[in-house]
């Protein structure tokens, strides 16, 4: 976290194959200065099968979705996008990596008029470890309750992936790191937890899981497949308000995203929660999802897409 881009060797950018460092666009572009783009987070892993992107269609799908929602035509299909991911998986001869799609309105107009703009379209990658660092997934992160609230839901459309709304999340991920913290939770307008500055949240307690509904938070993905394999473990997930002193008394709390995995949250604001380490079912789910992400679980092999 923090350091620079290890780059690869080509992007794919509006349908072709370009060399990462001639892949570049005008200081004019209308996304630059309007927040306007739509974005996904996407990770490829080594299994014993090749390169299997974890849940690509799914992602895919919310880019498009994305797109609707800020009133963007993305100039492809699901299926081109899909190919396109693996062909560049395959142009740059890796193994594990992170994903970046993005479509953007760019050069060529101004103003805040969208009408007619170019839409420009690409998707690159590169090797990242934990976002949040291997001691992190291991013994857990330290975060504090941010000052500043998640988005309304009709402020702006917190179920698509838009730039300009991640404007939000920088400010409470700078705070907290000035801070001393690791991550910052935010709260709702009304003062409920909603989720992180790029993840979900979940707490355990009384072996009962409680995470945030989607009306206060993104639609994560890798929120999804924990909420399914936890109920393919018998444990009872219950979506519902979330307030933070239920979360300084939780047995157990951990995050979920795409970049950080599952992630424990050992202290909120200073205050020590449960045992102050991951606990059983943080790493039970931890195992599952590592067992899931490198071919070793064929139960949810469908989750895996394939890039031979």
């Amino acid at each position: 976290m923090g350091d620079f881009l290890e780059e690869t060797e080509f992007i794919w950018f509006n349908g072709k194959m370009q060399k990462w460092k001639e892949t570049q666009t005008h200081f004019l572009t209308h996304s630059l200065h309007y927040g306007t783009a739509v974005f996904e987070g996407i990770r490829c892993y080594k299994t014993e099968k090749g390169p299997a992107v974890f849940r690509l269609k799914d992602h895919i799908k919310r880019l498009i979705e994305s797109g609707k929602i800020a009133g963007m035509e993305i100039p492809y299909t699901e299926e081109e996008l899909v190919k396109a991911t693996k062909e560049v998986i395959k142009k740059n001869k890796v193994n594990e990596c992170y994903i970046r799609p993005i479509a953007y309105y760019g050069y060529g107009k101004m103003g805040l008029d969208t009408k007619g703009a170019v839409i420009d379209v690409g998707i690159a990658l590169w090797p990242w470890g934990a976002y949040l660092g291997e001691e992190g997934k291991l013994k857990g992160i330290r975060a504090k309750v941010s000052s500043y609230s998640r988005h309304h839901v009709n402020s702006m459309m917190i179920h698509a992936k838009i730039s300009g709304s991640y404007v939000n999340s920088t400010m409470a991920k700078m705070e907290s790191l000035k801070a001393g913290y690791e991550e910052a939770v935010m709260l709702d307008t009304q003062g409920f937890v909603a989720e992180c500055t790029g993840e979900n949240i979940f707490i355990a307690k009384g072996g009962k899981v409680f995470t945030p509904p989607t009306s206060v938070c993104l639609k994560g993905i890798t929120r999804d497949s924990v909420i399914n394999i936890l109920k393919d473990n018998g444990i009872e997930v219950i979506e519902k308000q979330l307030s933070r002193d239920e979360v300084y008394v939780a047995d157990e709390c951990f995050l979920t995203g795409t970049a950080a995995e599952i992630t424990p949250i050992r202290e909120l604001d200073d205050k020590k929660i449960g045992s102050g380490s991951a606990g059983k079912i943080t790493q039970m789910v931890q195992e599952k999802y590592h067992s899931i992400i490198h071919g070793k679980d064929k139960k949810y092999e469908k989750w895996l897409d394939f890039t031979e």
